[in-house]
Protein backbone atom coordinates (compact mmCIF):
# COMPACT_ATOMS: atom_id res chain seq x y z
CA UNK A 1 0.00 0.00 0.00
CA UNK A 2 1.34 3.44 -0.63
CA UNK A 3 2.85 5.41 1.93
CA UNK A 4 2.10 9.26 2.05
CA UNK A 5 4.85 11.00 4.37
CA UNK A 6 3.29 14.07 6.53
CA UNK A 7 5.48 16.49 9.47
CA UNK A 8 4.19 18.19 12.02
CA UNK A 9 4.75 20.41 15.24
CA UNK A 10 3.16 21.23 18.28
CA UNK A 11 4.23 24.33 19.30
CA UNK A 12 4.55 25.01 23.13
CA UNK A 13 4.49 28.17 25.21
CA UNK A 14 4.27 28.82 28.76
CA UNK A 15 1.37 31.92 30.04
CA UNK A 16 1.15 32.76 33.48
CA UNK A 17 2.68 29.04 34.14
CA UNK A 18 0.61 27.35 32.21
CA UNK A 19 1.36 24.98 29.68
CA UNK A 20 -0.14 25.80 26.46
CA UNK A 21 0.17 23.93 22.94
CA UNK A 22 -1.28 25.42 19.52
CA UNK A 23 -3.85 23.39 17.52
CA UNK A 24 -5.72 24.30 14.10
CA UNK A 25 -9.04 23.96 12.45
CA UNK A 26 -9.80 23.03 9.09
CA UNK A 27 -13.19 24.04 7.52
CA UNK A 28 -12.72 21.97 4.91
CA UNK A 29 -12.95 18.97 7.44
CA UNK A 30 -14.48 20.72 10.35
CA UNK A 31 -11.59 19.17 12.54
CA UNK A 32 -8.68 20.67 15.17
CA UNK A 33 -5.49 18.81 14.81
CA UNK A 34 -1.60 20.14 14.99
CA UNK A 35 -0.33 21.85 12.28
CA UNK A 36 0.98 19.30 9.12
CA UNK A 37 1.48 18.72 5.93
CA UNK A 38 2.79 16.72 3.05
CA UNK A 39 6.21 16.29 2.46
CA UNK A 40 7.21 18.09 -0.83
CA UNK A 41 9.38 16.24 -3.58
CA UNK A 42 12.81 15.97 -2.09
CA UNK A 43 12.17 17.00 1.02
CA UNK A 44 13.19 15.31 4.47
CA UNK A 45 10.73 15.34 7.64
CA UNK A 46 12.47 18.08 9.76
CA UNK A 47 11.94 20.82 6.96
CA UNK A 48 8.89 19.77 5.92
CA UNK A 49 7.36 20.54 10.00
CA UNK A 50 8.75 23.47 9.53
CA UNK A 51 7.59 25.01 6.91
CA UNK A 52 4.31 23.18 7.13
CA UNK A 53 4.15 25.34 10.35
CA UNK A 54 4.56 28.51 9.31
CA UNK A 55 2.56 27.87 5.83
CA UNK A 56 -0.47 26.93 8.63
CA UNK A 57 0.03 28.93 11.21
CA UNK A 58 1.80 31.79 10.18
CA UNK A 59 4.53 31.14 12.86
CA UNK A 60 8.18 30.64 12.77
CA UNK A 61 9.32 27.78 14.50
CA UNK A 62 12.63 25.85 15.88
CA UNK A 63 12.59 22.27 16.35
CA UNK A 64 12.83 20.57 19.81
CA UNK A 65 12.61 16.85 20.77
CA UNK A 66 10.63 14.64 18.54
CA UNK A 67 7.53 13.25 19.59
CA UNK A 68 5.45 10.10 18.73
CA UNK A 69 5.04 9.21 14.84
CA UNK A 70 0.90 8.38 13.70
CA UNK A 71 0.73 5.88 11.40
CA UNK A 72 -3.10 5.43 9.74
CA UNK A 73 -4.66 4.49 6.73
CA UNK A 74 -6.91 6.69 4.75
CA UNK A 75 -8.40 7.53 1.34
CA UNK A 76 -6.36 9.49 -1.20
CA UNK A 77 -8.16 12.25 -3.57
CA UNK A 78 -9.06 9.20 -6.16
CA UNK A 79 -10.46 7.04 -3.62
CA UNK A 80 -7.38 4.73 -3.44
CA UNK A 81 -6.34 3.17 0.26
CA UNK A 82 -3.14 4.94 1.26
CA UNK A 83 -0.78 4.53 4.77
CA UNK A 84 -0.23 8.02 6.04
CA UNK A 85 2.96 8.48 8.09
CA UNK A 86 3.25 11.92 10.18
CA UNK A 87 6.07 12.69 12.43
CA UNK A 88 5.94 15.20 14.86
CA UNK A 89 8.41 17.66 17.18
CA UNK A 90 7.89 19.69 19.61
CA UNK A 91 8.51 23.65 18.41
CA UNK A 92 8.92 26.45 19.97
CA UNK A 93 7.67 30.07 17.99
CA UNK A 94 10.76 32.25 17.28
CA UNK A 95 8.96 34.57 14.50
CA UNK A 96 6.53 34.97 12.28
CA UNK A 97 3.05 37.24 12.20
CA UNK A 98 0.78 34.32 12.85
CA UNK A 99 -1.14 35.33 9.51
CA UNK A 100 -3.12 32.30 8.23
CA UNK A 101 -2.69 30.81 5.02
CA UNK A 102 -3.75 27.75 2.99
CA UNK A 103 -6.34 25.69 4.39
CA UNK A 104 -6.45 26.86 7.80
CA UNK A 105 -9.05 29.92 9.11
CA UNK A 106 -8.11 29.55 13.59
CA UNK A 107 -4.98 28.78 15.45
CA UNK A 108 -6.32 28.27 19.14
CA UNK A 109 -3.66 28.14 22.22
CA UNK A 110 -5.01 26.05 24.71
CA UNK A 111 -3.94 24.65 27.80
CA UNK A 112 -3.79 21.22 27.78
CA UNK A 113 -6.62 20.08 29.45
CA UNK A 114 -8.84 22.07 26.78
CA UNK A 115 -6.72 20.31 23.75
CA UNK A 116 -7.56 17.56 24.84
CA UNK A 117 -10.99 17.86 24.56
CA UNK A 118 -10.62 19.74 21.45
CA UNK A 119 -8.25 17.32 19.69
CA UNK A 120 -10.62 15.83 16.73
CA UNK A 121 -8.68 12.96 16.42
CA UNK A 122 -7.86 10.10 19.25
CA UNK A 123 -4.73 9.08 17.40
CA UNK A 124 -3.29 12.92 18.22
CA UNK A 125 -3.22 12.56 21.92
CA UNK A 126 0.03 10.37 21.72
CA UNK A 127 1.78 13.66 20.59
CA UNK A 128 0.41 15.23 23.42
CA UNK A 129 0.26 13.16 26.99
CA UNK A 130 4.27 12.78 25.11
CA UNK A 131 5.39 16.51 25.38
CA UNK A 132 2.90 17.02 28.71
CA UNK A 133 4.93 13.84 30.13
CA UNK A 134 8.43 15.79 28.77
CA UNK A 135 7.50 18.70 30.65
CA UNK A 136 6.72 16.89 33.66
CA UNK A 137 9.81 15.93 33.79
CA UNK A 138 11.38 18.67 33.10
CA UNK A 139 12.86 17.76 29.73
CA UNK A 140 10.90 20.05 27.36
CA UNK A 141 13.04 23.08 27.32
CA UNK A 142 16.02 21.56 25.00
CA UNK A 143 18.69 22.64 22.89
CA UNK A 144 20.35 20.82 20.01
CA UNK A 145 23.97 19.98 19.52
CA UNK A 146 24.25 18.43 16.49
CA UNK A 147 27.36 16.28 14.77
CA UNK A 148 28.05 15.85 11.35
CA UNK A 149 29.99 13.57 9.40
CA UNK A 150 31.57 15.58 6.98
CA UNK A 151 30.07 15.29 3.42
CA UNK A 152 31.80 12.94 0.48
CA UNK A 153 34.92 13.95 -0.99
CA UNK A 154 37.30 13.44 -3.75
CA UNK A 155 38.63 9.68 -2.78
CA UNK A 156 42.24 9.64 -1.28
CA UNK A 157 43.33 7.88 -4.00
CA UNK A 158 42.51 10.00 -6.87
CA UNK A 159 43.92 13.39 -4.81
CA UNK A 160 47.86 14.20 -4.59
CA UNK A 161 47.78 17.08 -2.53
CA UNK A 162 47.24 17.54 1.05
CA UNK A 163 44.63 15.42 2.63
CA UNK A 164 43.36 18.68 4.66
CA UNK A 165 43.25 20.33 1.11
CA UNK A 166 41.13 17.51 -0.61
CA UNK A 167 37.78 19.20 -1.43
CA UNK A 168 34.20 17.88 -1.86
CA UNK A 169 33.05 16.36 -4.83
CA UNK A 170 29.80 16.91 -6.51
CA UNK A 171 27.90 14.76 -4.15
CA UNK A 172 29.10 16.17 -1.23
CA UNK A 173 28.60 19.79 -2.83
CA UNK A 174 24.82 18.71 -3.25
CA UNK A 175 24.96 17.19 0.34
CA UNK A 176 26.26 20.82 1.75
CA UNK A 177 22.97 22.45 0.01
CA UNK A 178 20.88 20.05 1.48
CA UNK A 179 21.98 20.57 5.21
CA UNK A 180 21.22 24.24 5.34
CA UNK A 181 17.34 23.94 5.88
CA UNK A 182 17.97 21.08 8.19
CA UNK A 183 20.23 22.93 10.43
CA UNK A 184 17.89 26.02 9.78
CA UNK A 185 14.93 23.43 11.20
CA UNK A 186 16.52 23.17 14.45
CA UNK A 187 17.63 26.67 14.83
CA UNK A 188 21.77 25.99 14.92
CA UNK A 189 23.71 29.17 16.07
CA UNK A 190 26.78 28.23 16.68
CA UNK A 191 29.01 26.14 14.13
CA UNK A 192 32.73 24.22 14.87
CA UNK A 193 34.41 22.31 12.37
CA UNK A 194 37.63 20.60 11.51
CA UNK A 195 39.85 22.99 9.03
CA UNK A 196 40.17 20.50 6.46
CA UNK A 197 38.49 21.73 3.65
CA UNK A 198 36.25 18.72 2.84
CA UNK A 199 34.68 19.67 6.67
CA UNK A 200 34.27 23.31 6.50
CA UNK A 201 32.66 22.92 3.16
CA UNK A 202 30.03 20.66 4.61
CA UNK A 203 29.03 23.92 6.78
CA UNK A 204 29.91 26.61 4.04
CA UNK A 205 26.74 27.16 2.38
CA UNK A 206 24.55 26.79 5.93
CA UNK A 207 26.91 29.70 7.52
CA UNK A 208 26.78 31.75 4.34
CA UNK A 209 23.45 31.58 4.26
CA UNK A 210 22.56 32.36 7.78
CA UNK A 211 25.63 35.02 8.33
CA UNK A 212 26.79 32.51 10.92
CA UNK A 213 30.70 32.54 12.44
CA UNK A 214 32.71 29.23 11.04
CA UNK A 215 34.83 28.52 13.75
CA UNK A 216 37.44 26.41 12.83
CA UNK A 217 39.15 23.67 15.36
CA UNK A 218 42.42 21.91 14.45
CA UNK A 219 41.30 19.33 17.28
CA UNK A 220 38.49 18.21 15.09
CA UNK A 221 40.47 17.72 12.08
CA UNK A 222 41.74 13.60 11.50
CA UNK A 223 45.38 14.86 11.96
CA UNK A 224 44.61 16.96 14.98
CA UNK A 225 43.19 13.95 16.26
CA UNK A 226 46.00 11.66 15.73
CA UNK A 227 48.11 13.93 17.08
CA UNK A 228 46.18 14.74 20.61
CA UNK A 229 43.23 12.66 20.89
CA UNK A 230 41.49 14.74 23.59
CA UNK A 231 40.85 17.89 21.78
CA UNK A 232 37.86 16.79 19.84
CA UNK A 233 35.91 15.81 23.05
CA UNK A 234 37.37 19.28 24.53
CA UNK A 235 35.44 21.20 22.17
CA UNK A 236 32.62 18.93 21.96
CA UNK A 237 32.42 19.91 26.32
CA UNK A 238 32.99 23.11 25.15
CA UNK A 239 29.49 23.35 23.62
CA UNK A 240 28.20 21.61 26.08
CA UNK A 241 29.50 24.46 28.65
CA UNK A 242 27.84 27.08 26.39
CA UNK A 243 24.32 26.03 25.93
CA UNK A 244 23.94 27.58 22.61
CA UNK A 245 22.50 25.69 19.80
CA UNK A 246 24.78 24.22 17.79
CA UNK A 247 26.84 22.15 15.08
CA UNK A 248 29.77 19.96 15.36
CA UNK A 249 31.76 18.95 11.83
CA UNK A 250 34.44 16.70 12.29
CA UNK A 251 35.12 13.02 10.68
CA UNK A 252 34.79 9.56 10.63
CA UNK A 253 37.80 8.39 12.98
CA UNK A 254 36.99 11.10 15.66
CA UNK A 255 33.19 10.74 15.90
CA UNK A 256 33.43 7.26 18.13
CA UNK A 257 34.69 8.96 20.78
CA UNK A 258 32.57 12.06 20.62
CA UNK A 259 29.56 9.96 20.28
CA UNK A 260 31.17 8.29 23.97
CA UNK A 261 31.13 11.54 25.18
CA UNK A 262 27.85 11.99 24.64
CA UNK A 263 26.57 8.53 25.74
CA UNK A 264 28.04 9.72 29.06
CA UNK A 265 25.52 12.45 29.12
CA UNK A 266 22.90 10.14 28.91
CA UNK A 267 20.67 9.03 31.75
CA UNK A 268 20.20 5.59 32.24
CA UNK A 269 21.67 2.45 30.45
CA UNK A 270 17.99 2.10 28.50
CA UNK A 271 18.68 5.62 26.68
CA UNK A 272 22.00 5.27 26.32
CA UNK A 273 21.19 1.87 24.12
CA UNK A 274 18.35 3.95 22.50
CA UNK A 275 21.08 6.48 21.51
CA UNK A 276 23.42 3.82 20.57
CA UNK A 277 20.95 1.99 17.98
CA UNK A 278 20.39 5.55 16.44
CA UNK A 279 23.99 6.12 15.74
CA UNK A 280 25.03 2.63 14.51
CA UNK A 281 21.90 1.94 12.57
CA UNK A 282 22.54 0.85 9.31
CA UNK A 283 26.48 2.20 9.13
CA UNK A 284 27.96 -0.27 12.16
CA UNK A 285 31.55 -0.30 10.67
CA UNK A 286 31.72 3.99 10.95
CA UNK A 287 29.01 5.35 13.11
CA UNK A 288 27.91 7.96 10.41
CA UNK A 289 27.56 8.12 6.40
CA UNK A 290 29.14 10.84 4.85
CA UNK A 291 26.80 13.90 5.27
CA UNK A 292 24.71 12.31 8.04
CA UNK A 293 23.88 14.74 10.91
CA UNK A 294 23.20 13.17 14.82
CA UNK A 295 20.85 15.83 16.44
CA UNK A 296 21.33 15.46 20.11
CA UNK A 297 18.50 17.27 22.58
CA UNK A 298 20.47 18.70 25.83
CA UNK A 299 18.69 19.63 29.12
CA UNK A 300 21.29 22.04 31.13
CA UNK A 301 24.50 22.92 30.38
CA UNK A 302 27.72 22.28 32.05
CA UNK A 303 28.30 19.52 34.40
CA UNK A 304 24.44 19.49 34.35
CA UNK A 305 23.67 18.83 30.73
CA UNK A 306 21.97 16.22 29.86
CA UNK A 307 20.97 14.36 26.47
CA UNK A 308 17.39 13.44 26.28
CA UNK A 309 16.57 12.34 22.94
CA UNK A 310 18.93 11.93 19.69
CA UNK A 311 17.66 11.37 16.18
CA UNK A 312 19.67 11.55 12.73
CA UNK A 313 18.83 12.49 9.67
CA UNK A 314 20.73 12.24 6.22
CA UNK A 315 20.38 15.03 3.73
CA UNK A 316 19.80 12.67 0.75
CA UNK A 317 16.39 10.77 2.91
CA UNK A 318 14.39 12.49 0.65
CA UNK A 319 10.77 12.12 -0.30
Amino acid sequence: MPVVCAAGTLPWRRRRGHLQVALVHRPRYDDWAWAKGKLDPGEIFPVAATRETQEETGLEVRLGRPLPSSTYRLRDRCGEPVVKDVRYWCAEVVGGRGLLEHEIDEVAWLRVEDARRRLTYRRDLDQLEALVEADAARTLTTWPLALVRHAKAHPRSRWTGEDSLRPLDERGLRQADELVPLLRAFGVERVVSSPSVRAAGTVSPFVQSTGTRLRLKPGLSEEGYAEDPTRAVHHFERLLERGTPAALVSHGPVLPDLVTALLARVDGPRRQRTLARAVLQDHPEDGMAKGEVLVCHVVGTGADARVVAAERHHPEDRA
